[in-house]
């Protein structure tokens, strides 16, 4: 059980996709493959990893420069289809699961903001390990696509938690720029979608590259 001490933080907010969640690879993945299916240029690796965290239409748009937007429906829709005959063999990181019992324990309460879709993060949620984890949620398709502050915004106001007492925890520039616009401190992680050089100009408190890593800095510093 971690030492009792005063919270930093009322409400830590994370990521979903490549910071708690083992999704990336498959993501970038499926990105590729249903560029392909509607007739656009496979997007690299970097470029496909780039739009993660994005609301789904805005990210495959993005990666997807020379396909019309009249192909967008079909292009989202093969994306879906790609993702779902993989999502049962995708995984929390490890170490994910004990650190957030632990800052559960320590009372501070935990959310969700993430470009995945409402029903996407229903389906990732409604696993038995992570029944009544977390406080609060907030999806890019219920609200806009990050960096656009609004999830975060909407985040504070419902647990009544100012910016300073709001931690954003991320692994792309998108999560860390959220943050920013929201006026709230922030984390990245390493581990996921972008690359960390990325992060430093979007100043977070500290840059995790394992989820131990994580779980010690917070834990000291949360």
């Amino acid at each position: 059980m971690p030492q009792a001490r005063p919270r930093r933080f009322d409400l830590i907010a994370f990521d979903w996709d490549g910071t708690l969640f083992d999704s990336t690879r498959i993501i970038v993945q499926c990105i590729q493959r249903a560029v392909v299916d509607v007739g656009g240029a496979m997007p690299s690796d970097k470029a496909a990893a780039y739009v993660i965290g994005m609301g789904l239409m805005q990210a495959l748009a993005h990666a997807a420069p020379d396909v019309p937007a009249e192909k967008y429906p079909q292009l989202g829709a093969r994306y879906r289809h790609h993702y779902v005959a993989h999502q049962d063999d995708l995984s929390l990181f490890e170490g994910v699961l004990p650190l957030l019992d632990e800052l559960k324990a320590r009372h501070h309460r935990l959310a969700v903001a993430t470009g995945k879709s409402r029903r996407g993060l229903d389906y990732a949620l409604g696993t038995a390990q992570l029944k009544g984890v977390f406080d609060g949620s907030r999806t890019a398709d219920e609200t806009e696509g990050k960096p656009h502050p609004l999830m975060l915004n909407e985040l504070m106001r419902e647990f009544d938690t100012p910016p300073e007492r709001t931690l954003m925890i991320g692994d792309t520039t998108h999560d860390l720029q959220m943050a920013l616009n929201a006026g709230c401190p922030s984390v990245g992680v390493s581990y996921g979608a972008h690359e960390p050089g990325e992060f430093e100009v979007l100043r977070p408190l500290y840059i995790a590259h394992s989820v131990q890593a994580l779980r010690d800095w917070l834990l000291e510093n949360a």
